[in-house]
């Protein structure tokens, strides 16, 4: 019987030696000299490193081995920024959970912290160290003490309208007089320079106060000195995010596209 099935000599579409990927080399999928470096930000060509896993120049992974600080300025920058932003953020949760609850809740200082820590570290690629700290701190407790401005105009507008609400039950039999008065005072109103400082003196006293504002709760000792506590573990979370990290530096590999 003759068998007519030819023999197989080879696997259809086996992977060829040149197919086969090749896990001992690490690429980068980018266009070839448009890439930057995540800690300087200078552009790189032929090799790349990985320092914690930031894409980093041949100079600043040198500079890790070395065991040197391989931070820039500009990594510091994008950290600020970020840091800011998430101080804004702060601020408005803060102030937000306290309008709409009427209560100040303590505890959204954590969060607080945690947004001002996580935006510095992103906006820094992973970098951290002392200046990184000292800033995310000093933004944490700004976010955090000037939260009290919006809570106490919020405050001011709700009294406002009350005070408003009682003088139409009182009756108009004094509202022609009033008005005599405020059409003549207006005639003889204050210089708008004077006006100006005044508005711009009470805005910086509000501020002033809203700064100072964790330490007036101390007029209540008791929820003063857990609002105080509260405080401090927000900015202990700011402080550990943005520490330094130990440096793990990996490379090089080749820039392809």
């Amino acid at each position: 019987m003759i068998n007519n099935e030819e023999p197989i000599t080879g696997i259809t579409g086996a992977a060829q030696p040149s197919e086969i990927p090749q896990f001992s080399t690490a690429e980068y999928a980018g266009v070839p000299g448009t890439e930057r470096c995540r800690i300087c930000g200078n552009l790189i060509s032929g090799e790349y490193y990985r320092v914690n896993t930031q894409m980093a120049c041949a100079h600043c992974a040198e500079q890790a081995r070395e065991g040197q600080p391989t931070d820039s300025h500009a990594a510091f920058l994008r950290g600020l920024l970020l840091g800011l932003g998430g101080a804004v953020l702060g601020v408005i949760l803060y102030s937000t959970v306290a309008i709409a609850t009427g209560w100040t809740i303590g505890y959204v200082a954590l969060a607080v912290g945690w947004l001002v820590g996580k935006g510095m570290i992103k906006g820094s690629n992973g970098m951290g160290g002392r200046r990184y700290q000292i800033a995310a701190v000093l933004l944490t407790y700004a976010a955090i003490s000037l939260s009290a401005v919006p809570i106490w105009v919020a405050a001011s507008f709700k009294s406002h309208d009350t005070s408003a609400q009682q003088t139409q039950s009182a009756g108009t039999s004094d509202s022609g007089t009033a008005t005599q008065d405020n059409s003549s005072g207006t005639t003889q109103g204050s210089p708008k320079p004077k006006q100006e400082s005044s508005f711009g003196k009470a805005i910086a006293m509000i501020l002033l106060l809203g700064i100072a504002s964790p330490f007036l709760e101390l007029q209540n000792p008791g929820s003063g000195i857990i609002g105080l506590l509260i405080l401090f573990f927000g900015l202990s979370i700011a402080f550990r995010l943005t520490a330094s990290k130990p440096l793990d530096v990996d490379g090089p590999y080749s820039v392809t596209g």
